[in-house]
């Protein structure tokens, strides 16, 4: 595509103007170069957003194709960054479920995630509004304005220096809050979303620790403090975002109220003792614990203090909680409002949907649960019959609490029943909240926030049962398996003598 566009010279008008950012380009201190690239974009016909809900996914890895977003990136004169940003996968996240392509949506596979509490860097879901930048450590800085005293930049350098600020490691389960989207998906549809809302599995989740300095004091050491006016704190990040053909540099915000109870906001540069991956948000992000993902702002380059939440379309047009009654029909940014804090939420990660079990009397279960808002998991609930009866998980079966991380659990859950059995999750928060017991309590037309009992359907078979061990012997003795539930068996399923006479034992008709 050629660098003119309408006489514009897109390579010249959008350059990267800092050395050592590639990849960055400011948008929020230049309302004219955003007005020009809005005047592209709306001239620009674009690759229609795919439909992905009313039709199967493919089974193909990326799933879906961002086409759209790189097209945006292309026109103005960006198309490194699509092309950076796909390298990046490959070298730090070849292994997972590519969901989108661009931006980068990588979902972690159920193995990966059930590896441990701490879930390991290459395998850590990600979930990216815009392209990867690559920053150069040594060539950063960052900005704090807005309502502080006084405003000031601070080098990598001197932000990493324990003289001058205390660090602090911290164990964080960052979540989406598209995480089990496909549930919603699969029983009411809802916005695609110009980004494509992804439909996330249950691996859209991931636990880490976190080293870096608490905001609260970089503000307090380094700005004197924040001005009585001060409400909420924005991020922005290095990223590139686009929302109804305007373009804008990801922002986001969180209150000054949740920055005060210091450890909760990090500014982060350490991954499980690794410097942050480039696809994380090297060579800053922040960690907000017990929030939606969306708001801990990878590649971190200002913040702003402010008095009301950021003007980013992110905070103020997305991730929005409407009502059931709320849709495509009358949902406007002003009747949603922001999700903030995550609620409790569990998945059952094995057995597989739709799984033959074979077993004596129990079925093992594995899966994780969390909440957010500093609220740990106090107990997670299994049931085998649909949510009616309760089997509480042993304490020795989850792991350790941490006040902002997950705990992984599993279970052998008594089932004496045979055939297709539905089983489902709760967890219970230390502060008695637990899950709605289905899809349709939680449903939203954004589909974010997928917190109901996570639901699987077993195919149980229960070998303690003479007649079932029978069977799955003269199975195994004509070459065949249970497993393979829908083929029919090659062979008589009874003698005739034996079927005869439980007929005549027990005929169908009675005598008068």
């Amino acid at each position: 595509m050629s660098s003119e566009i309408d006489g514009i010279d897109v390579k010249k008008v959008f350059a990267e103007e800092k050395a050592g950012w590639t990849g960055y380009v400011e948008w929020e201190k230049y309302p004219e170069k955003k007005a020009i690239a809005s005047r592209i974009l709306n001239k620009t016909k674009f690759t229609p957003i795919p439909e992905f809900q009313f039709v199967p996914l493919p089974d193909t890895n990326p799933v879906l194709i961002g086409h759209r977003w790189k097209e945006y990136h292309e026109v103005l004169g960006l198309k490194g960054i699509v092309d950076f940003s796909w390298e990046t996968v490959q070298k730090e996240k070849p292994d997972l479920i590519h969901l989108l392509d661009f931006p980068y949506n990588g979902e972690t596979r159920r193995n990966q995630l059930m590896e441990g509490k701490i879930t390991s860097n290459k395998y850590h879901f990600i979930r990216n509004h815009g392209g990867v930048p690559d920053i150069d450590e040594d060539a950063f800085e960052l900005e704090i304005g807005g309502l502080v005293k006084p405003p000031v930049k601070i080098s990598m350098k001197d932000l990493k220096d324990p003289t001058k600020f205390p660090q602090a490691e911290v164990t964080v389960t960052l979540q989406c809050s598209g995480t089990r989207r496909i549930e919603q998906i699969q029983q009411y549809p809802g916005d695609g979303d110009e980004l494509i809302n992804a439909p996330w599995g249950e691996g859209a989740i991931g636990t880490a620790v976190y080293r870096g300095v608490p905001l609260k004091k970089v503000l307090k050491v380094a700005c004197g403090g924040v001005l009585p006016e001060c409400k909420h704190l924005e991020f922005i990040g290095a990223d590139t975002y686009f929302k109804k053909n305007n373009v804008f540099n990801y922002a986001v915000s969180v209150p000054w109220r949740k920055v005060r109870l210091n450890e909760e906001v990090l500014l982060a540069w350490e991954m499980n003792g690794e410097p942050l991956p480039k696809i994380h948000g090297y060579p800053l992000r922040v960690v907000v614990t017990g929030y939606i993902g969306a708001r801990s702002c990878k590649w971190l380059y200002r913040i702003n203090a402010l008095a009301e939440p950021s003007m980013g379309p992110v905070q103020r047009q997305e991730y929005l909680y409407f009502t059931p009654q709320i849709g495509k029909q009358n949902a406007k940014y002003s009747n949603g409002f922001p999700i903030g804090q995550m609620p409790v939420s569990s998945a059952i990660i094995f057995p597989l949907d739709k799984q033959v079990i074979v077993h004596d009397g129990k079925i093992t279960l594995k899966g994780w649960g969390y909440s957010g808002g500093g609220n740990w998991v106090q107990r997670v609930e299994v049931s085998n019959d649909g949510g009616s009866v309760w089997y509480a998980v042993d304490e020795e079966d989850m792991t350790e609490k941490h006040y902002h991380a997950w705990r992984l659990w599993k279970i052998d859950i008594p089932t004496d029943a045979e055939g297709w059995l539905e089983f489902c999750v709760r967890t219970w928060d230390s502060s008695n909240n637990t899950e709605p017991t289905f899809v349709r309590s939680a449903w939203n037309w954004d589909l974010h926030v997928t917190s109901s009992c996570h639901r699987i359907k077993l195919y149980s078979v229960n070998r303690s049962r003479p007649a079932t061990a029978k069977r799955l012997k003269e199975l195994e003795e004509h070459g065949e398996d249970i497993l393979n539930l829908s083929h029919p068996a090659e062979f008589s399923l009874e003698p005739l003598d034996e079927y005869l006479e439980e007929y005549r034992k027990y005929p169908r008709e009675p005598e008068d």
